[in-house]
């Protein structure tokens, strides 16, 4: 049985999502701290904290999501804060891990491997743990020298996909890449897997797709970890209705949603758009749908504390 709360813990939040702050800090029945993040008038961010941290295990909740330069900042600004003003102990929790994506070289080309820079910065500012969800690549676990706990929203995906008792379902992958996490779906709910090969001219812009598997008469889901501008899932989603698919619904982790990814969303024979509350969406569309984490989160929060076991929580 999970103990209770200690008294020696503290949540913060940056601006990025302070709502999902104030949904973790509900559950887990604790005040958030107070601080003032704001800006400068050229844009610098100030950090400052408006309450005794000194001997307190803190946790920051802020994902680095879009505008990711500032959060980002504003993450590393005020573990120099809470450093400074002497606490035990800092957790950055970072639902939506900004720069995953450019976590190797792909090619013989000079380029960053930015997910390891971002890494580098965490660290060097003096963060003690990370607490992230649904990383691009499990590997970037490994840029930190510091524990790493991650997190997998299936634990709140597979019960969502259960809810909907769809006949003939089959789960499938909008990319080869991303075949591991369609793989472990489809064994949980023991319901067949489908793939879609895809190749691109460039980044974010999709030249060709095809199918591996059949989708004639079945309820797909597909399921991916990042929708940013939304030109894969939903070309994925027409291309199995025009296969004689009866429906095509998407999950994904992390609703990045950048423009035009919104209209494409509606405009496409998508049933539905779900994603996780990891980065909050304002925009309107009408088929996009967000399920809470926060649940998940204080409960790992209220682990780590306690020093009890986090992989027994999940499916």
């Amino acid at each position: 049985m999970v103990q209770m709360v200690p008294d020696s813990l503290m949540v913060f939040s940056g601006n990025a999502n302070p709502k999902l702050a104030q949904a973790v800090v509900q559950h887990l029945n604790i005040p958030l701290g107070r601080a003032t993040v704001s800006r400068f008038s050229d844009g610098e961010v100030q950090v400052e904290l408006n309450e005794n941290v000194r001997g307190r295990d803190v946790f920051i909740i802020q994902p680095t999501c879009q505008p990711t330069n500032d959060n980002l900042m504003e993450l590393v600004i005020m573990v120099d804060a809470l450093r400074r003003a002497s606490a035990a102990r800092i957790t950055a929790v970072i639902p939506y891990y900004g720069y995953a994506r450019q976590d190797r070289r792909p090619r013989s080309t000079r380029v960053a491997i930015s997910a390891k820079v971002v890494a580098n910065m965490l660290q060097a500012a003096g963060i003690d743990r990370v607490l992230t969800m649904d990383l691009h690549a499990d590997q970037i676990q490994g840029f930190f020298n510091i524990p790493v706990d991650h997190l997998y929203a299936s634990a709140v995906f597979l019960p969502y996909i259960q809810s909907l008792k769809l006949d003939e379902l089959v789960i499938a992958t909008p990319d080869v890449g991303g075949s591991k996490r369609a793989s472990t779906f489809s064994k949980y709910l023991g319901v067949p897997l489908v793939l879609c090969n895809k190749s691109r001219e460039k980044a974010n812009e999709v030249a060709s797709m095809q199918i591996i598997g059949d989708v004639k008469g079945k309820n797909v889901v597909l399921i991916d970890d990042i929708v940013d501008t939304a030109g894969t899932i939903t070309k994925a989603a027409n291309i199995m209705l025009e296969a004689g698919a009866n429906s095509v619904r998407a999950i994904a982790s992390h609703c990045v949603m950048s423009d035009p990814a919104s209209f494409r969303v509606q405009e496409s024979g998508l049933t539905e758009m779900v994603f996780t509350d990891s980065i909050p969406y304002s925009k309107k569309c009408a088929k996009v749908k967000q399920l809470s984490i926060a649940d998940m989160f204080a409960e790992t929060i209220k682990r780590v504390m306690n020093n009890e076991s986090i992989s027994s929580q999940y499916i």
